[in-house]
Parts: C-alpha cells; sequence; structure tokens
C-alpha cells in the first residue's frame, strides 16, 4: 500500500488577545478576527482548486470571548442573564459576528457592567470547517466534483463538539477547563445556520426577533396580505417582506414570482431596521419538523416564539373556530425524550399568556366572560401519530381525560419543550379545526366557515401579541424560570 502523504501545516496568523472595556470595539475585533480566518480559507481553497491537488493542510481558527473574574459579585438578582455564577474563567468561541453584532455587543456590555472586568478577544483553538467558512459566500461554492479528498486539505464539522451538550445543562467544560459563556458553540451555530437556508429557503439574515410557527399554508396567505398593508403605512416600521429565494419586496404592489420547488419549510419575514419584526415560519405538520425548525432558530437567540395553527378540540362545549390557550402541554411527541425529560414541566409564561390573551380580547372585540366563550384555556396534547383516530380509542382518550386536554395537535409541546430547552420564551395559540371525538372529523367541507373567517383573525392575533412582546423590556421577556442552576451569561 502506498503511504499517505504528509502534508504541512499552514495556520492564518493570529494576533495576541486582546483586552477591552468598551463592547462595541469588542465586536469590531471580533469581525476583524473572523474576516481574516475565512479569507484565508477561501484563498486556500481556491489555490488548491487552481493547483489541482492540495500542497499543504490550511487551518484557521475562531475568534472567542474570555471573561476572569476572581469575586462573587452580585449583580441585580432580579436578571437571569448577563452575569456568571462565581470566580473562574469563561469563554465561548464566536462565528458571524456581522450576523450576531447586536446580540454580541449586548452581552458583552452586560458583563462589563455587572463584573467590571474587561472581555478579552482573541484566536481559539478550534478551527474553523471549509464548509462553514464558505457558507453564504457568492465567490466560491463546494458545487461540484473534487480532485482530491477535501479532508486531507482542511477541517471539516466535527460532530464531537457540535452538539447541545451546554444547552442541555450537561455541565461540560471547555477543552482548556474554561467554563462555556454562550449556550452554542460557534459549530454548532454554524451548523444551524446552513440548516436554516437550507430548510427555509431564506438567509438566517432574515429572520427577525420574533418567530410565529404555523402548520397550514392559510396563514402564510393572511401573513403576507398583512405585510403587504403595513407596508402601505409608512409609520408602521416595518420596512420589507422576504419570502422564500430570498425575494424581497418594500413597495405593497410589488409581485413575487413564485418559486419552482418550496422547501421543506418555508419562512416569512417581515422586517424592521432593528430586526425586530415577525417571522413566520410553515413547519407543516408533525413534532419532528417543529423540533427541526426549533433546534436551529434557537442559535439566533430570538425574543419569543409562538404556535398559531390547527388542532383537534376535544371538548362537546367547544366549536370550530374557537380559540385554544395552552397553559400546559401532555408531551406523547417523543422526539424530545432524549434530550428533556417528559418528568420535566413546561410551565405557562406570564408575559406570553397576558400578550395573546389581550391580543385575543383586542382583535375579537370581546371581553371577560364573553371573551370565554370563544376561547379555552387548558392542556394541549401533543402526539406523534396523525392517525391517533384509527386505533382503539380507550388508552388515547383515557390518557386525554386524565390530563384534562382541550385539544390535541402534533407540534405545539414541541415547540414549547424547544422554547423551555433554549431559554426562549414560547407559547401556544391554537384554532380548533375539528372534533373527532364528537363527529366532527377534518373532511373537505365540514369548515369552510372556520376556514374564512377565524383563520384571518387567528393569524392577526398571533401578529399582534408579538407586537406587545416588542414592546415589553428584553429582561421581562426573559423569565428566571427558564434558567437553570448552573447558566451560561449569554442569553
Amino acid at each position: 500500500m502506498k503511504p499517505t502523504r504528509s502534508l504541512p501545516v499552514k495556520t492564518d496568523p493570529a494576533p495576541e488577545p486582546r483586552s477591552f472595556t468598551d463592547a462595541r470595539m469588542a465586536v469590531a475585533h471580533l469581525q476583524a478576527l473572523y474576516t481574516q480566518a475565512t479569507d484565508f480559507l477561501v484563498d486556500s481553497f481556491r489555490a488548491t482548486l487552481d493547483h489541482g491537488t492540495p500542497t499543504a493542510r490550511y487551518r484557521a481558527f475562531y475568534p472567542e470571548i474570555r471573561l476572569t473574574t476572581s469575586t462573587y459579585d452580585q449583580p441585580d438578582s432580579r436578571l437571569s442573564f448577563g452575569y456568571v455564577p462565581e470566580p473562574g474563567t469563561y469563554a465561548t468561541t464566536v462565528t458571524r459576528p456581522d450576523l450576531f453584532a447586536n446580540y454580541l455587543e449586548q452581552q458583552i456590555a452586560l458583563l462589563l457592567r455587572n463584573h467590571g472586568q474587561p472581555v478579552v478577544v482573541g484566536t481559539s483553538s478550534t478551527p474553523i470547517p471549509l464548509h462553514f467558512a464558505i457558507a453564504g459566500r457568492k465567490d466560491v461554492s463546494l458545487d461540484g466534483e473534487l480532485s482530491f479528498s477535501l479532508r486531507d486539505a482542511f477541517d471539516v464539522p466535527d460532530l464531537a463538539i457540535t452538539n447541545d451538550d451546554i444547552v442541555n445543562g450537561e455541565g461540560v467544560r471547555n477543552a482548556d477547563g474554561s467554563i462555556p459563556l454562550a449556550p452554542f458553540t460557534a459549530q454548532r451555530v454554524d451548523y444551524s445556520l446552513a440548516r436554516l437556508a437550507h430548510y427555509t429557503a431564506t438567509d438566517p439574515a432574515f429572520f427577525q426577533n420574533h418567530v410565529l410557527f404555523t402548520n397550514y399554508q392559510f396563514y402564510v396567505d393572511e401573513f403576507e396580505a398583512y405585510a403587504r398593508s403595513v407596508l402601505a403605512d409608512p409609520g408602521s416600521g416595518y420596512t420589507a417582506f422576504v419570502a422564500p429565494g430570498n425575494l424581497r419586496i418594500t413597495d405593497p404592489d410589488a409581485a413575487l414570482p413564485p418559486l419552482a420547488r418550496l422547501p421543506q419549510m418555508p419562512a416569512y419575514h417581515l422586517t424592521r431596521a432593528d430586526g425586530q419584526g415577525i417571522t413566520l415560519v410553515n413547519i407543516g405538520v408533525g413534532p419532528s419538523n417543529a423540533k427541526t425548525a426549533t433546534d436551529h432558530i434557537a442559535v439566533l437567540r430570538p425574543h419569543a416564539w409562538l404556535m398559531v395553527g390547527h388542532c383537534a378540540g376535544l371538548r362537546n362545549s367547544q366549536s370550530l373556530g374557537d380559540f385554544v390557550l395552552a397553559h400546559a402541554y401532555l408531551r406523547e411527541d417523543k422526539v424530545l425524550d432524549d434530550d428533556l425529560p417528559v418528568w420535566v414541566p413546561i410551565p405557562a409564561l406570564a408575559e406570553i399568556q397576558i400578550a395573546l390573551q389581550e391580543a385575543v380580547a383586542e382583535i375579537t372585540q370581546l371581553q371577560g366572560y364573553e371573551l370565554k366563550r370563544i376561547m379555552r384555556t387548558g392542556t394541549v396534547a401533543t402526539v406523534d401519530n396523525r392517525n391517533w383516530e384509527l386505533r382503539d380509542q380507550s388508552g388515547p382518550v383515557q390518557r386525554l381525560s386524565q390530563s384534562r386536554a382541550i385539544a390535541l395537535d402534533m407540534e405545539s409541546a414541541t415547540i414549547a419543550a424547544n422554547g423551555f430547552r433554549f431559554r426562549v420564551p414560547y407559547g401556544t395559540l391554537l384554532c380548533v379545526s375539528d372534533k373527532p371525538l364528537h363527529g366532527e372529523l377534518k373532511l373537505p367541507g365540514m369548515a369552510s366557515a372556520f376556514y374564512k373567517t377565524q383563520v384571518a383573525r387567528h393569524l392577526q392575533i398571533g401578529v399582534r401579541a408579538m407586537e406587545r412582546l416588542r414592546d415589553m423590556p428584553l429582561d421581562r421577556i426573559h423569565s428566571r424560570k427558564l434558567r437553570s442552576f448552573d447558566e451560561t451569561a449569554f442569553l
């Protein structure tokens, strides 16, 4: 067997770490380091393609942020993030500091304020995979067949560090013994950014801080209609509407050419200059899609996400078109059992519940006891079997009755549970589209009035709830209920 030739290693020269007491300057240095590293990899890849055979192994490394404190500082006890709990050295790798500039400035500024210690910005020991370095760059791609093995010349994604050990609370430490400063590593973030672009057919940069999930196309049509109406109002604060394919319009009357093929989970973005707009993702049906979408959107650190979709009403007193405000979840979706055991309670978040209830009252013009006529608050059951009605009903119905469930779907508990797991404020407002236990099945023609009236109002309620949440201070929305014993300082 011919021995494999060992290639010399060429690395991007890393400058000495620098200390910062100004968050904006720290982020600017992160951006400079990241640009230098990724440009080195891209230039090296181009040169290798031109040569046809690698002449070296090329490596560049993610930038990182470090904080060291030797005292038990006592920050404001009302805060749920922005500080470290005990003396030590804390660190996190960083990717796409251009995309996360506002987030990084905010989190670094809180550390500086709460601890009075500088942050150190430098180069980490974690290599940047070539796939992630060129993601989104139009000047180079991995399309086509290579004449050499990519991993011989460049680093590729490493599943050993592309995982959720930190956010799952497994008490991990960085390779050098430092404590994680953020919930996701740079490789984990890069992986999700690539997946988001694939699944939603929109650039992650278009995602807004408030995310609505739905399981039905009609909500997309209503969202586009709403977007066009607010774009016509210069005082609305909204600047553009972005559809799959990165199709962006600012004129409310502009046409959106249809894509030849929609992605698996198309995303639509009603944007604001400050990122405080609203994104709608049509995740389709099922807990697997719900988990996939939230797994990846979580790295963007949204301020809230809500499920607004169809459900089966389980009570005879409900009518098609009634609303269900979830205050508890019966989790039979199974997709999160390994990451978040079913015995973990998923609490209702007061700020989200109030925003949703007030939005329902505002849009329907109903108050108090009258509001109860069209909306019930209770447990939502989420299952992984769309055709659960076809099985023997004695077991499922008994569990539903024991849980006091008032509605059943295939996504809501998954979205709420992943919100809890990822520390993203969550909520659920569903609309009853069928009542399978009472002979009103989801069949053509059985709910035409519902489709024509309540879905439009339902989407408006979701949007209005998000606008109410947007007006709240960030530290009020991100409740301490979402934080565990040993938390990262970064949100």
